[in-house]
């Protein structure tokens, strides 16, 4: 597992084959779900065929979504997976509350757990979900249902709670948040256009529902060859010369521009 995973693929649980296909896709974490991609006559067998998948070791992070928290199925989900030896992590859909978050860490104890902001209440009361619990590991955005709740028609009505998740995920001093499934599986200038508008207000890396988009995340948050050269032009300056600085070009430097070129130079050693 890399420091910062850039792709989060979600195949449905109810469908091994494809699961299967997931994991040898080369993305960075696969998510295996249990909710919204399968339907309700399903989720025994999704549950079934996901604890069978996990009482063994996996090439790559596997995480689970499990159904919303205050559902009928949720209780069963957790029961079935937490703490077999394949999971390496449990996505919380429609989280509300902090409360939410820590009734699972007692339930799933030593299991990473991200929360899924979903709806205006789950946005507003961001930093507090991201602070409930240490087993919080990550905080993102469900768009499609946000979009839903909000009743916004185009994307930028989207953005103002896209940046209060990623200010509310580095308060908590959590990694910054993966940006939402782009949902045309085809539309790849899109989801390039997309992403790069996500990076910009601070995300990192993508959740994607098919393999064909894993690539175009990947290039899409890698350093460019400048953005290297800027971060390894920082961190040569810092290591001569403590405290804050300016660089021949006029750049002024200080221990938040040096941290966060450490992170550019990070992401460059990926294997």
């Amino acid at each position: 597992m890399t420091t910062h995973p850039l792709t989060w693929l979600y195949a449905p649980g109810d469908r091994p084959h494809v699961v299967g296909r997931a994991l040898a896709s080369g993305a960075d974490v696969v998510v295996v779900d249990l909710e919204d991609a399968v339907a309700p006559d399903r989720k025994e067998y999704a549950r079934a065929a996901t604890a069978e998948l996990l009482t063994g070791s996996q090439p790559l992070p596997v995480h689970v979504r499990v159904n919303a928290l205050d559902g009928p199925w949720a209780a069963a989900d957790l029961a079935a997976v937490a703490g077999l030896p394949g999971l390496s992590g449990l996505r919380l859909p429609k989280v509300v509350a902090p409360g939410a978050v820590v009734r699972v860490a007692a339930d799933a104890p030593g299991t990473p757990l991200y929360a899924l902001l979903e709806s205006a209440l789950g946005v507003e009361r961001a930093f507090a979900i991201a602070a409930a619990h240490p087993a919080l590991r990550g905080i993102a955005l469900g768009e499609a249902d946000l979009r839903a709740d909000l009743g916004v028609t185009g994307d930028p009505g989207l953005d103002w709670s896209r940046s209060r998740v990623v200010v509310a995920a580095r308060a908590a001093e959590l990694a910054p948040p993966c940006q939402s499934v782009h949902p045309d599986t085809r539309d790849l200038e899109g989801l390039a256009a997309s992403c790069a508008h996500g990076r910009a207000l601070g995300f990192l890396g993508r959740a994607a529902i098919h393999p064909r988009q894993l690539p175009v995340i990947e290039r899409a948050y890698q350093p460019t060859a400048a953005e290297l050269e800027a971060a390894e032009a920082v961190v040569k300056a810092a290591a001569v010369e403590r405290g804050a600085l300016a660089l021949p070009d006029g750049r002024f430097v200080d221990a938040a521009v040096v941290a966060a070129a450490h992170r550019t130079l990070a992401l460059s050693r990926r294997p």
